[in-house]
């Protein structure tokens, strides 16, 4: 499967933001930026590196965290929609439930409680011994 440049730049961005070097060198830069306040007699012009820096990645990471979230979720959904299509029990009215509304899903969560709690009532009166 061919990938396009993005989505290899966003994987390995996103790979090389949650490693253990990202976070080291993280701390690395604002501890020199710390250190060098007295140089710069903590100027403002001094506050505003850091600033600028951690909104300018921080306004970028929202994009390339999203663009991960959204493949794993993806990924995720069409693994459950297979488990769903190869149990022969299993319904498959829920495989398309990401596109309901919030309210909607909310409902169906109330159904499936409700559901879940008749089942467990069902199995706990069948294993009831007779006579007793």
């Amino acid at each position: 499967m061919k990938k396009d440049f993005f989505d290899r730049f966003a994987d390995q961005a996103a790979c090389f933001a949650g490693s253990p070097a990202a976070f080291i060198g993280a701390v690395a830069l604002v501890m020199i930026w710390a250190a060098t306040g007295p140089f710069f007699k903590f100027s403002e012009v001094w506050q505003m590196v850091i600033n600028t820096g951690t909104t300018i990645v921080t306004f970028i990471m929202v994009f390339l965290i999203q663009k991960a979230q959204n493949k794993d979720s993806k990924a995720i959904q069409i693994k459950l929609n297979e488990l769903i299509a190869a149990h022969e029990k299993a319904s498959n009215r829920i495989v398309d439930i990401e596109d309901l509304t919030e309210d909607e899903l909310d409902e169906l969560h109330k159904l499936y409680e409700k559901t879940g709690k008749l089942n467990e009532k069902k199995k706990d009166h069948s294993q009831k011994p007779v006579g007793k």
